[in-house]
């Protein structure tokens, strides 16, 4: 793979996305970084968050792990749907009635201070974080099929990833994010759709009666795991996929932002229903591919890396042919970067909004100005968060902080659960410390729960008990009054 050629597709890329940069961020306000003047077209909104809601990690992870587990993870996409009904019609109604910028704003109404600042505070942690490390994994994919060749040392080449994403985002900030992420989702699309195109091609396959063949007479296309036990059963996962997509879409600024930029109601339900569908085929896709992926290994005779995580880049990189390893790389940029991109800007948002209030006590300059700052803040912390991923290079560790980053979504969710569906009202200043006290429970039972529970292993379904644990707090915390 020529790392001059990969360079320059790269380059005529984030050209391209400077271009859309500049041409969104000409006439803008004060608010058009957070809101994007409330002017997105719904359909836009609906495509470029199929990009946002996957990542390099998805795009790498998903495919591979069809090895291990088979297209069990189907089960939680089904799951999604319910979840996304939910969102379009409890909670998109909710932050359009209240026009809301941040969706956090809403527990200062509902409960109080220490409830608001603590929603916001875990929804900064768990993106920061996640973000984070998903942009590492993919910088060190970068790094081995680019950066080194050319000599660049990780810490440069990192510099220069948020350094690009901070160039293209600062002025038009969610309106330029809008724009940017449509066209990074239809490179993503692309980059799978060629893949499994070229393999397809080489295995012989002439109709797309060929391709669902070959892929559902696999034994690795099963999709449905009935054994009660096993953190891949159905319901366990069904349900799980609902729950996550109501607290990773619903209650995370990043993804709502997105929503929030429709002129109204109408058009950010009908986003809410077509970007479901098509998430829920692009998922079946990535899945497919998965099954594409190791037909093509057997047949070529190629050893399968230890980790499934290594067989889409090795198998692009070292066997594919030039044109679909430069369309992988392609790929695998935009699902990163379309993921990225949006987090920064909610993440400027958020602490802008939520904590210091710009809204509220300063002049419409004086809030560019601060806005500014914090989004260089953000960005700096997104690059020394990567940095040290690189140093501890401890997968275990790696690993850690991805469920952790997980956890912090239960309490919102117990959250929003006990302000949207009781009356009560709570004892606002304890609720920080039941947010911390719920996750660390819901930890101690996961981690326990095959000794405790008669074999039952935790999925994805200890978000649920997190949450549960949140809302039996707040039900205990509740004011008499």
């Amino acid at each position: 793979m020529n790392p001059q050629v990969v360079l320059l597709v790269i380059s005529a890329y984030f050209i391209l996305l400077f271009l859309i940069s500049w041409y969104t961020s000409r006439k803008v306000t004060a608010e058009t970084f957070f809101t994007g003047d409330r002017q997105s077209p719904w359909f836009l909104v609906a495509f470029g968050m199929i990009g946002a809601s996957l990542s390099g990690v998805t795009f790498i992870s998903v495919p591979g792990e069809v090895g291990n587990t088979n297209f069990y993870y189907f089960q939680v996409v089904l799951g999604y749907i319910v979840g996304y009904f939910t969102i379009a019609k409890v909670l998109l109604p909710l932050y359009y009635r209240l026009n809301l910028i941040s969706i956090y704003s809403y527990l200062e109404d509902r409960f109080g201070f220490w409830s608001y600042k603590t929603g916001a505070f875990f929804f900064i942690l768990s993106r920061a974080l996640g973000s984070s490390l998903r942009l590492y994994l993919v910088a060190s994919v970068l790094q081995l099929i680019l950066f080194d060749s050319l000599g660049v040392p990780f810490w440069v080449s990192v510099l220069i990833t948020v350094g690009l994403i901070w160039l293209y985002t600062f002025r038009g900030g969610i309106k330029t994010v809008v724009w940017t992420d449509t066209l990074q989702t239809a490179f993503m699309l692309a980059a799978v759709v060629i893949t499994i195109f070229f393999i397809g091609n080489e295995l012989g396959l002439k109709s797309l009666g060929d391709y669902i063949s070959s892929v559902a007479d696999d034994s690795r296309s099963e999709i449905f795991n009935w054994d009660w036990k096993a953190g891949t059963n159905f319901f366990k996962q069904f349900v799980s996929g609902a729950f996550i997509t109501i607290v990773m879409t619903g209650l995370d600024q990043d993804m709502m932002q997105k929503n929030l930029t429709c002129k109204n109601i109408g058009d950010a339900q009908k986003n809410m229903f077509w970007f479901t569908i098509i998430l829920v085929i692009v998922n079946l896709l990535f899945l497919s591919l998965g099954v594409m992926l190791y037909l093509y290994a057997e047949s070529k005779g190629i050893s399968l890396p230890a980790k499934t995580d290594q067989l889409f880049p090795l198998l692009a990189t070292e066997h594919f042919s030039a044109f679909t390893a430069i369309i992988f790389v392609l790929g695998i940029i935009a699902a990163a970067y379309s993921s990225a991109d949006s987090t920064l800007t909610a993440l400027t948002t958020t602490f802008c909004i939520d904590f210091l209030e710009i809204e509220r006590k300063y002049a419409p300059e004086k809030r560019v100005q601060i806005r500014k700052k914090v989004h260089i803040a953000f960005t700096a912390l997104f690059y020394l968060l990567i940095l040290a991923f690189y140093w501890l290079n401890d997968q275990s560790v790696i690993n850690s902080v991805f469920i952790i980053a997980g956890y912090t979504y239960g309490p919102l969710l117990g959250l929003y659960a006990f302000g949207l569906f009781t009356k009560w009202k709570v004892k606002d200043k304890w609720v920080p410390y039941l947010a911390v006290l719920a996750p660390l429970l819901t930890f101690a039972v996961a981690s326990n729960s095959e000794r405790w529970l008669w074999g039952y292993k935790f999925g994805f379904e200890a978000l649920i008990l997190n949450g549960l644990l949140m809302f039996i707090g707040l039900y205990l915390l509740r004011r008499k009054d």
